[in-house]
């Protein structure tokens, strides 16, 4: 019995090769027009330099790709690093902090009882590996 698998992905090296493969066919195609030996070598210097073009702008665009993935990939896990350390914090963890990470720029907000409170969350947030700089937007409750 046969077993049926789902076809796999192309990797980016593949898909380059494929793009240089496919621009080289082309640029022989438009050397089998009439012409001299010295067109055809001037066509297929043209190819091989739009395919080398193509091929620079692709991994560019995937470099470009992966170090934006990457720094989403450091906010997320800096965020979700300060809200853990908050919940584990016993005088922090009853009171709703919200917490948000940009370019590791750190946004804190809501509402405390103390300004002891507010220094603590805030120490939480710049003692986070990969935090450039804490924006605290907390707010001091005011007694009832």
């Amino acid at each position: 019995m046969k077993m049926k698998t789902a076809p796999m992905p192309l990797s980016s090296s593949k898909s380059l090769f494929l793009i240089a493969f496919l621009s080289a066919a082309v640029g022989l195609v438009g050397c089998q027009q009439e012409g001299t030996a010295e067109e055809a070598g001037k066509k297929m210097d043209q190819t091989a330099e739009k395919a080398g073009d193509r091929m620079d702008a692709a991994k560019e665009s995937l470099s470009e790709k992966a170090e934006s993935t990457g720094n989403y990939m450091d906010d997320a896990g800096i965020t979700a690093k300060i809200k853990a350390d908050i919940l584990r914090d016993s005088s922090l963890k009853v009171f709703q902090i919200h917490v948000t990470t940009t370019k590791g720029v750190v946004t804190l907000s809501g509402t405390l009882d103390s300004q002891l409170m507010i220094d603590r969350a805030v120490d939480l947030a710049r003692g986070t590996q990969n935090v450039t700089s804490v924006e605290n937007n907390l707010i001091l409750k005011l007694a009832d």
